[in-house]
């Protein structure tokens, strides 16, 4: 039979509609070796990260356009310059759909229209020309991956949750999930999302103590997907975004109630808890993040929110499998961590009848909410304000300190600049092997000090002379104390340390103490310098090499990036929690809110945190008084300013002959509580805002500074 014209015009526009086909991925790796191309700088080119190139060399993903047609241009162009011994490259074959898999790999190009030419600013840049950047080392599993998702278990996952910790719902159905996986999710509401999730998706994630909980699943929701379930792209309201909330007659609440599911009190915001009462030992609870009504803050997840789903769920499984599934924000998930690592129950045996019950865990926090001793309290508290007490609280902050200028000396306004050191998580290093009350205080006359016995003591230390030139360390803006006034454990036992007799007034104390916050601690260490390796910056760096690692870190990868900084605002965020103040305008003093009817409403813990990294901070002050004459221009929080001869804290630091840093003093390194450089300003910069009482600490990194900063 003759072949119509129109027939073979068909044939040739279907050809024409296919996506340009790629060389098998081990021969894109061997035409960008044999370039002399790394793969960092080929990422720089296609504007993508270096593990995206690494998933393009082993098969684990393909690019879509534009980077589609850009990369096969370059590969051509390779091709030209450096064909394999003994033949050329054969184009890849078309991926054939898994039988086995939960979706098919999706086409970037429309089956009616050619596919998308590639943008100049892709496909045109010279790859030559681009500067070399660092490699980077390999990331965890997720990737941006749009491959079929296998019913099996990656590697390190439970079986009961083979598609790991939370997933990404995009507009068009695709759930990105961690290790490239994209699951197919054809729900259209909210029910049926949570149905689901709870049923069909595979996710979830292991308890982390084996007398906790499972972590629900979190189903991450871009705006697309949003508009798609009915929910509005944006909340809008006169209130913060964070404590928006749909309307009680809005329609999703209406189907969630009809479906027979229920929301806690928070209600339907921007971190949404929808569940059923578990039946036995299974939970029937599913978190949901709403992209658009900025769940992920910015200043904890920078840039997250703009990322596409992929690396999205790349970013939040980094963190889930390190630090824990979040659970609202950063500071709710650093509370959260808390409890999920010293779960409140635990199965015991009841004695009469043999059948196991729950009952307490030793070292935890127990299960009902604990009222703090007066001085420990907030001004609006229930126990202050229904007591009548006037007799003072605890004021264990963070400094905020700028030394008198009048105490500078001339050589130290003939230095040429001033370096900025902060110290690495250093409420984080505070938490190591604190020891914390455990029980309800008891008061106490006139008590003996013990440093061992954590609590809240009324003592005078206004009598301790120490050198002007440093900060007082029993107050947060340094000055020195004008009388009696109540400190933490570890704030008496520095002046102790500091050679004072101390005879409390008054005490409130904890019969029953412990390491609380350890298992925080190490897991919240061991995701933070874990981060910061496959950043490129280890602990087997000398102080030059930290210094030039840190200074690229954020480029290297800023997906890890984002997850370091998560990590970061998780430790202050949860130690924040532990004395939550009251929300919103219809407050009134005297009246209990909702922090206080949880066992981690626990201001007592904050101030032994915040006073044993004050006191750590103090001490290292001193200790570089003491070994290179040099004294700090101010201190906030956990940086620090001191004026130097050079622009590095090589040039102030204090190190041994043999080159080693001398012990006490602040030192290098990617550990919690040693320092990083935070800034480099010129001494006439500092000494111009400690004049009109701004702190350069504040402005250090910037070098900006305004006059309402609150200071």
């Amino acid at each position: 039979m003759a072949t119509s014209e129109e027939e073979l015009f068909a044939s040739v526009d279907a050809l024409l509609e296919e996506e340009p086909q790629l060389p098998p991925p081990a021969e894109r790796a061997r035409l960008r070796e044999a370039a002399g191309i790394t793969q960092a700088r080929l990422a720089v080119a296609m504007k993508t990260s270096t593990q995206s190139i690494k998933n393009w060399e082993n098969g684990r993903s393909e690019p879509k356009e534009p980077r589609l047609s850009a990369y096969r241009r370059l590969l051509d162009g390779w091709a030209a310059k450096h064909s394999a011994p003994g033949a050329a490259p054969a184009p890849a074959p078309a991926p054939a759909a898994d039988p086995h898999s939960e979706t098919v790999p999706k086409t970037s190009t429309s089956p009616t229209a050619p596919a998308a030419p590639a943008t100049q600013s892709v496909a045109q840049v010279d790859v030559s020309a681009m500067p070399v950047a660092p490699e980077s080392p390999a990331a965890r599993p997720a990737t941006s991956s749009r491959r079929p998702a296998k019913k099996t278990a990656g590697p390190g996952l439970d079986p009961r949750f083979p598609h790991g910790p939370l997933a990404v719902l995009d507009g068009d159905g695709s759930a990105y999930g961690v290790d490239g996986i994209v699951l197919d999710c054809p729900v259209r509401t909210v029910p049926e999302l949570v149905e689901w999730t709870l049923k069909e998706s595979g996710l979830g994630a292991a308890k982390l103590h084996r007398n906790g909980k499972d972590s629900d699943p979190l189903i991450v929701l871009t705006a697309a997907a949003a508009v798609k379930l009915g929910l509005p792209e944006r909340l809008e309201g006169h209130e913060q975004r964070r404590s928006l909330r749909l309307p009680a007659d809005h329609p999703i609440i209406k189907q969630v109630a009809k479906a027979k599911w229920q929301l806690t009190q928070r209600g339907f915001g921007p971190w949404a808890r929808i569940y059923r009462k578990a039946q036995g030992r299974e939970r029937q609870c599913v978190q949901l993040a709403v992209l658009s009504w900025d769940a992920l803050d910015e200043r904890s997840w920078p840039g997250v929110a703009d990322m596409e789903p992929a690396d999205i769920a790349r970013v939040l499984g980094v963190y889930a499998t390190r630090v824990i599934t979040p659970r609202g924000s950063t500071a709710v998930s650093g509370l959260e961590l808390m409890t999920a690592l010293r779960p409140p129950t635990r199965a015991v045996q009841d004695r009469a009848t043999g059948n196991w019950v729950s009952g307490h865990n030793p070292g935890s926090l127990g299960t009902e909410p604990m009222d703090p001793a007066p001085p420990e309290a907030t001004a609006e508290h229930p126990v202050v304000v229904n007591s009548g007490w006037t007799g003072g609280f605890l004021n264990e902050e963070a400094y905020q300190w700028v030394r008198d200028v009048d105490l500078l000396s001339d050589e130290e306004c003939t230095l040429p600049y001033a370096v900025g050191l902060d110290l690495n998580t250093a409420f984080l290093a505070a938490a190591a092997r604190l020891v914390v009350g455990l029980s309800a205080p008891d008061h106490f006359h006139a008590p003996a000090f013990n440093p061992k016995i954590p609590g809240s003591w009324l003592v005078d230390l206004s009598h301790i002379e120490l050198d002007p030139r440093l900060p007082s360390p029993f107050t947060p803006d340094g000055t020195r104390p004008t009388g009696p006034a109540w400190y933490q454990t570890h704030t008496v036992a520095y002046a102790q340390e500091l050679g004072c007799n101390v005879h409390p007034l008054e005490a409130y104390l904890r019969r029953e103490s412990g390491a609380y916050l350890d298992p925080w601690h190490d897991r919240l260490k061991t995701a933070y310098v874990d981060t910061l390796a496959d950043l490129g910056v280890t602990k087997d760096l000398d102080d030059h090499q930290f210094l030039a690692a840190m200074e690229r870190h954020k480029q290297t990868d800023p997906a890890m990036a984002a997850v370091l900084a998560a990590i970061k605002a998780t430790v202050k965020g949860g130690v924040g929690k532990l004395r939550e103040r009251p929300q919103g305008k219809s407050y009134k003093q005297g009246e209990r809110w909702p922090a206080l009817e949880r066992p981690t409403w626990r201001p007592d813990i904050r101030a032994a945190v915040i006073s044993k990294a004050r006191v750590n901070m103090h001490r290292k002050l001193t200790n570089m008084a003491r070994m290179t004459g040099l004294f700090p221009l101010a201190v906030l929080s956990d940086c620090v300013v001191y004026p130097s001869p050079g622009e590095s804290p090589l040039d102030f630091l204090p190190y041994a002959a043999s080159g080693k840093p001398q012990p006490g003093g602040f030192r290098l390194g990617p550990t919690p509580g040693l320092a990083k450089l935070e800034g480099v300003q010129t001494m006439l910069w500092a000494v111009d805002l400690m004049e009109q009482g701004l702190n350069p600490a504040r402005h250090i990194k910037g070098g900006d500074a305004v006059l309402d900063e609150g200071e």
